[in-house]
């Protein structure tokens, strides 16, 4: 247990003290089923790569918390793992967001890192629960170092693993437009801006301040 009580101190001490170089900046919006094909359309128009656009993506995404002394937020750490592709299973780490209205996307500290199929029973070990689980089914594009994904959203329903695809959470897909980049950056949130225009009014890419809907980040 001395290696576990170690790791979970070291994360803990790299968190609190923001040794976290890399910040994503997020815009976030919602498009009904029937209306979804128009935007991938208008994607591949403006998007790199149209030969080869969008790569499509089926993965299971698991947050874990750990609850922490004197700590008014759960850390959160999400595990994401492919289902139709053989790759490394991808751990993340998202700070809180911050919302300033000087500022045209969200912005929060993150961190990602490849991992071994065995990360689950490891942070289970360092005192991580189960949040909630998903499968996040649809297409990622690319825009110069802009990514954008359109999610149908699909809830586990235990013992029916091979039939998640008559479970979607709702009739819509979640479209996220990202950047990570270096903490300083702030032109990166411009240039977002600048392409969310062009989306619409298929899409209204926002900056959702989850504090105020009680949600998880």
């Amino acid at each position: 247990m001395s290696a576990i009580s170690s790791a979970r101190e070291t994360l803990s001490h790299a968190l609190n003290n923001r040794l976290l170089p890399n910040l994503e900046y997020l815009l976030q919006g919602s498009i009904m089923d029937s209306a979804v094909e128009h935007l991938i359309h208008r994607l591949k128009g403006l998007c790199d790569n149209v030969d080869t656009s969008p790569e499509p993506f089926n993965d299971l995404e698991v947050c874990m918390s750990l609850r922490q002394p004197n700590a008014t937020q759960p850390l959160l750490l999400r595990v994401r793992r492919a289902l139709s592709r053989d790759a490394p299973f991808q751990m993340r780490y998202l700070g809180q967001p911050e919302v300033d209205q000087r500022r045209p996307t969200l912005v929060r500290s993150c961190m990602d890192c490849a991992c071994t199929n065995g990360i689950l029973e490891f942070l289970t070990e360092m005192g991580f629960r189960l949040e909630f689980e998903y499968i996040a089914k649809g297409y990622m594009f690319r825009k110069g170092r802009m990514k954008i994904t359109v999610s149908k959203l699909i809830k586990i329903v235990p013992g029916k693993q091979q039939d998640m695809a008559n479970e979607p959470i709702s009739q819509s897909y979640i479209v996220e437009l990202s950047v990570v980049a270096p903490t300083g950056q702030e032109n990166v949130g411009e240039e977002m801006r600048v392409f969310a225009e062009q989306l619409k009014p298929l899409v209204q890419l926002e900056k959702i301040d989850y504090k105020r809907l009680g949600g998880l980040p």
